[in-house]
C-alpha cells in the first residue's frame, strides 16, 4: 500500500490537476446541466485518452466521466414507471392528478439526453415532503410503534443524566455482524477485491470496541481516533459467485444528554488549534452570500452561540422537510443543495446546520454511522458542535424534522421534548463510525470512492477499479448482550 509520504505527494499532484483540467470539466458541468450527457461524456473520454493528460488530471477526468454514469443510477424512472409505482401506492391516484403533480414539480427528475426521467425514491419521497397524502397511502405505513420508542428512549436518558450528573448514561454493550457482499463478477475471476468495512470509533459515548471474528483475516485496521474508522480485507473473486466479506464485533455504547444552559457559555476562540478546522469552510460547508442571507435571518442580532446554533436547529427542524438523497458524490455543494430545495437527507441536513453553525462562530463537525433504533434501522448521519465549557456534544438535526413534523402519533409536548433533546442529546442506538467528512480511508483507495463525503456502507475495488454501489450489497444486525445494571 502506498506509504504516507507518497500519499502527500498524489494529494498535492490532484489539487493542482484538478485547476488545470477545470475549463474542461466547467464545460462538461454546463452541458450536463442542459441534459446533455452524451456530449459531457464524449469530451471527458476524449480528455481522458488524451496522452498529454498528466495521471492526477485523467483521474480527476474519469470521475467526472463515471459521476455522469451514477447521476443515471440516480434518475432511473421513465414517466410511465413513476405512474405505475405511485398506482401502486397510492389509493385512487388518476393519471390527470399524477399529471398535476408532474408540473407541480413534485418529483425530482432530469432531463437526460432528451427525455425526462424520476429519482428512485420518489414514491417514498412525495409522502415525506406531502405527508397529507399519508391517508392514501397502500400499503398504510404505521409509525407509532418507532415514535413512542424515540419518546421513551429520551426521556429514560435525560432524567438518568439530570440525576447522576453526568452527559454520558445508561450504556449497553452491543454485538453486531456487518456484512458487505460483492455480486457475482462485480470483479473478475481470481482477482483480488479490496473491502474497507466501518467499525466504531471512540468517543467518550462509545468505548471498548472487540473484533470478534470476520470473514477473512483483517489486513489493517484505522486507529480508535481515525475521523473515518475502517478494517480492510481482501479477497479473490470467483466467477459467478458473490464475495462476502464479514465482521462481527462488540462495543459498549452510552445515550448522551448535555443540559445546556446558554448564560453559561462562552463564545470559542478561533484561534484554538483544534477547534479552528472545525470552524472554516470545507467541502460542503461553503459561506455564499444566500447562507450568510439565511444565518441573519435566523440569528438576527443574537450574540450568544448556544441560542444561535438552536436557533439554526430549530428552524431546520420546522423548515427543512426530510427527503431521499440522490449520491452524495453528484452533488457539489451538499448545504446549499439542501437549503435552495428546501428538503434532504440526514446528511444534508446536518451540513447545513454545521455551515449556519461554522459562519457564526460555533464549532461544528460531522458525526455519522448506523441508527439501530428497532424498527427504524438505517445508516445515518448527525454532527456535533463545540459549546464552551460543555465541549462537544452532539446535535441530530434530521431527529428534529422528525419529531416536529413526522411523529404525528406524539403529543405536541411530548415532540417538542424530542426535538429539544437531539440538541446536546444522543440516544444508545448508534454506531459511529466517522468524526469528519470528505476523510481519507486508511489505506487509501487506489481507485475512486463510491462515496467521498460519508462512510456507512463499506467501500469496494480491485485491481485500481471502484466497485460502486449497484455492484455490491450491505447489512449490519445487532444485539444487545448486556444492559446497563450488568455494565455499572
Amino acid at each position: 500500500m502506498k506509504t504516507p509520504f507518497l500519499i502527500l505527494v498524489i494529494l498535492s499532484t490532484l489539487s493542482c490537476a484538478m485547476t488545470a483540467a477545470d475549463p474542461l470539466i466547467e464545460k462538461a458541468d454546463s452541458l450536463e446541466q442542459k441534459g446533455q450527457f452524451k456530449e459531457a461524456a464524449a469530451l471527458l473520454t476524449n480528455a481522458v485518452h488524451n496522452n498529454g493528460a498528466d495521471s492526477a488530471t485523467r483521474k480527476q477526468l474519469e470521475f467526472e466521466l463515471d459521476r455522469l454514469d451514477r447521476i443515471k443510477k440516480d434518475f432511473p424512472l421513465s414517466h410511465d414507471d413513476l405512474f405505475k409505482e405511485l398506482k401502486k401506492s397510492i389509493k385512487g391516484l388518476t393519471e390527470k392528478e399524477f399529471e398535476t403533480w408532474v408540473a407541480e414539480e413534485r418529483f425530482d427528475s432530469r432531463e437526460i439526453d432528451g427525455k425526462r426521467w424520476f429519482m428512485v425514491s420518489s414514491v417514498s419521497n412525495l409522502f415525506f415532503r406531502y405527508p397529507e397524502l399519508n391517508p392514501r397511502r397502500s400499503p398504510v405505513k404505521d409509525t407509532a410503534p418507532i415514535d413512542k420508542a424515540s419518546w421513551e428512549t429520551v426521556v429514560a436518558i435525560k432524567k438518568a443524566a439530570l440525576e447522576q450528573h453526568t452527559p454520558y448514561v445508561l450504556p449497553k454493550r452491543l454485538r453486531v455482524e456487518m456484512t458487505v457482499t460483492a455480486k457475482p463478477n462485480a470483479a473478475p475471476d481470481g482477482e483480488t477485491i479490496h473491502a474497507w468495512i466501518p467499525i466504531p470509533r471512540r468517543y467518550p459515548f462509545q468505548t471498548d470496541f472487540q473484533l470478534i471474528s470476520s470473514s477473512t483475516p483483517i489486513k489493517e485496521m484505522a486507529d480508535e481516533n481515525s475521523p473515518i474508522r475502517s478494517a480492510y480485507l481482501e479477497q479473490k473473486a470467483r466467477k459467478d459467485k458473490s464475495t462476502e466479506f464479514r465482521l462481527d464485533y462488540e462495543y459498549t455504547i452510552d445515550g448522551v444528554y448535555f443540559d445546556v444552559k446558554p448564560e453559561k457559555v462562552r463564545p470559542s476562540d478561533p484561534n484554538d488549534a483544534v477547534l479552528k478546522p472545525f470552524l472554516g469552510e470545507a467541502p460542503h460547508i461553503v459561506f455564499t452570500p444566500e447562507i450568510r442571507e439565511l444565518s441573519e435571518k435566523i440569528a438576527g442580532d443574537e450574540t450568544n452561540p448556544a441560542v444561535k446554533a438552536k436557533r439554526f436547529f430549530d428552524w431546520i427542524a420546522d423548515d427543512i422537510k426530510y427527503s431521499y438523497a440522490i449520491e452524495y458524490s453528484t452533488i457539489r455543494n451538499i448545504s446549499d443543495y439542501c437549503r435552495t430545495k428546501g428538503y434532504g437527507d440526514c446528511g444534508q441536513e446536518a451540513l447545513l446546520f454545521m455551515t449556519l453553525c461554522r459562519l457564526n462562530g460555533v464549532p461544528a463537525r460531522w458525526q455519522t454511522g448506523w441508527n439501530l433504533l428497532p424498527g427504524g434501522k438505517s445508516i445515518h448521519d448527525w454532527c456535533e458542535i463545540y459549546l464552551e465549557p460543555y465541549g462537544w456534544m452532539p446535535v441530530d438535526p434530521y431527529k428534529g424534522i422528525f419529531a416536529m413534523r413526522y411523529a404525528t402519533s406524539l403529543t405536541p409536548e411530548q415532540r417538542r421534548e424530542v426535538r429539544d433533546f437531539y440538541f446536546g442529546g444522543l440516544d444508545y442506538y448508534r454506531m459511529a463510525a466517522n468524526s469528519d467528512h470528505n476523510q481519507q480511508l486508511h489505506p487509501p483507495k487506489d481507485s475512486m470512492r463510491s462515496d467521498d463525503v460519508d462512510f456507512q456502507r463499506g467501500e469496494l475495488e480491485w485491481d485500481h477499479h471502484n466497485i460502486y454501489f449497484d455492484q455490491y450489497s450491505w447489512d449490519l444486525s445487532w444485539k444487545e448482550i448486556k444492559k446497563p445494571e450488568q455494565l455499572q
